[in-house]
């Protein structure tokens, strides 16, 4: 009976021994609701990776763009917004717009005011060009101007000549002296026969008073200028009216400009000129547009402008170069939407800008075509497509339309779009369904 009493004492005490073993594990690996919330919150989750270019491409793993090759980023998550994005923007990562060095310009209005830079030359005045001729025939025997460039003036001395025909006015001359008394009228039309041959009262009185007929008389000038063109010799027999020289008078020029046909609109009698002349570097001449030439060259596309200007001193010489500026100004077309030249993206047949998007935190843009007006030099007038106040890419806008065409939008070279694929350019079909029929 003993015997079973040990036994029944060391069974019991192995059972408190189990249930007080039991009783402290439970309390040192029990885990904590912290604990259990913390072990759920570092459990693993799904994480996208995005092209910097490209953000439409979200993938599961880190890689290359399957567009442009750029290695992938992480997707933000404090970046994500609610904002309701359209299919034809083109989104844009803050990455990506530095990259691409992206600026914008704000759409506004302006006056048409132009600066229209001109190249031209002086050019005699037309209105001062003479052709010394000679009003008696005969035979040069002396010629007192001799070469091209030579300055002559009113009255004086050009050429000496011979002429039978004058012989024969002096005798006639010597026979109304004698009967002047008698027939006054015939002295006086003799005497006017000289004078029709451009011979000086100064030179009929020295004929009458010598009373001796002369065989050579002088020609004198008819006007006062530059020599610029020597039409006879020593020795030329010459007719009534013979060219014997071409006669410049420089005591004002002309300076011609030449203006584009598109610039010609802009431009008015009247607009002030400011120019430099090459040779006369350290000097700014200034003159008024008075006249526009009504026809443009079919070779050069430009017509001429004439500035009329005062030359003392026959400083300005023809065919100087001149350099011109003119600040125009349309003056029938106030308050003109203007966009920069930077912004717009010209195929010839269109004019592209992208415009950005009003959004909060997303960045993008638009394609959108627009017409547009007048050239103003770095602007363009826009006759049709923006508003004022609206934002437009104007640094780094072919790769925004670059990165139109990768994903199919619209863009420079296809205006309505295409359905892109990844690593494929928009307009170009790079499946097998155009493959050439055996």
């Amino acid at each position: 009976m003993k015997k079973y009493k040990n036994y029944i004492i060391g069974i019991g005490i192995l059972i408190l021994g189990i249930i007080l073993g039991n009783v402290f594990s439970r309390d040192n690996t029990k885990p904590s609701h912290n604990e259990e919330e913390h072990h759920f919150v570092q459990d693993p989750i799904t994480k996208l990776w995005t092209c910097s270019m490209h953000p439409q491409i979200k993938m599961e793993k880190p890689g290359k763009c399957p567009i442009c090759g750029m290695t992938l980023i992480p997707i933000d998550d404090s970046a994500a917004t609610d904002e309701k994005i359209e299919s034809n923007e083109i989104v844009l990562t803050p990455e990506a717009i530095q990259l691409a060095n992206i600026q914008t310009s704000i759409v506004k209005k302006a006056n048409a005011v132009k600066q229209i830079r001109l190249l031209g030359r002086v050019k005699p005045d037309e209105r001062r060009l003479y052709s010394q001729v000679s009003h008696i025939p005969g035979r040069i025997e002396r010629l007192y101007v001799n070469f091209t460039g030579e300055k002559v003036y009113r009255g004086q001395k050009i050429v000496r000549i011979y002429s039978p025909e004058l012989i024969t006015a002096q005798k006639e001359l010597f026979e109304a002296i004698r009967s002047r008394a008698i027939y006054p009228q015939l002295y006086t039309a003799s005497r006017n026969k000289l004078k029709l041959w451009k011979l000086s009262d100064k030179q009929i009185s020295a004929i009458e008073k010598s009373g001796k007929v002369q065989e050579q008389i002088d020609i004198l000038s008819d006007y006062s200028g530059y020599v610029m063109k020597r039409n006879v010799e020593l020795g030329d027999h010459i007719m009534e009216g013979s060219n014997l020289f071409d006669i410049a008078d420089l005591s004002s020029v002309w300076v011609m400009f030449e203006a584009y046909e598109s610039d010609i609109p802009w431009i008015q009698v009247g607009n002030t000129v400011d120019f430099k002349i090459s040779a006369i570097p350290n000097k700014n001449f200034k003159g008024k547009v008075t006249y526009i030439d009504p026809f443009v060259s079919s070779s050069t596309r430009v017509a001429k402008v004439r500035i009329e200007l005062k030359n003392p001193g026959s400083k300005l010489l023809p065919e100087m170069y001149a350099n011109g500026i003119i600040k125009a100004t349309l003056t029938h077309v106030k308050n003109a939407i203007i966009v920069p030249k930077t912004a717009v993206l010209w195929t010839g047949k269109r004019a592209v800008v992208y415009v950005k998007v009003p959004h909060e935190k997303t960045i993008s843009f638009v394609y959108r075509e627009i017409i547009l007006g007048q050239d103003m030099g770095d602007f363009y007038i826009v006759e049709k497509g923006l508003k004022e106040g609206e934002v437009v890419a104007t640094n780094g806008v072919f790769r925004i339309d670059a990165s139109a065409q990768l994903i199919g939008q619209k863009s420079m070279m296809s205006p309505t779009g295409a359905s892109g694929n990844s690593g494929s350019m928009a307009g170009m079909d790079m499946g097998e369904k155009d493959k050439i029929k055996d």
